[in-house]
């Protein structure tokens, strides 16, 4: 068995099967969609595994985009949007199936 942590993730396979569904998604979306299905993780945890992910190739980035609104830090954020990667080895999850079809009956 080769040294150091493995490369592959729980945590990082949910948020592949969070994309096959959503095609387009940001961070914090992601985030919270994970947190409702799954055990809870944090923000910076799901952030780890989209640049993670990004360097395996599982996800690529779409676009940065700057947007307007109020926030308490600011009156701007960034979002950076992420699609699945060549790498990405999906699975049929219906737990999220499920959730993503009544949230956009919503």
């Amino acid at each position: 068995m080769p040294r150091g942590r493995p490369v592959r993730s729980d945590i990082r396979q949910h948020v592949v099967d969070i994309l096959q569904y959503l095609k387009v998604g940001y961070g914090y979306q992601i985030a919270k969609i994970h947190n409702q299905i799954f055990p809870k993780v944090t923000r910076e945890v799901i952030y780890y595994h989209l640049r993670k992910g990004v360097k395996l190739g599982e996800f690529e980035i779409e676009r940065v985009a700057k947007e307007k609104g109020d926030y308490s830090w600011g009156g701007e954020v960034e979002k950076i949007y992420y699609v699945l990667g060549k790498n990405a080895l999906t699975h049929s999850n219906k737990r999220i199936e499920e959730f993503l079809k009544t949230k956009k009956k919503e």
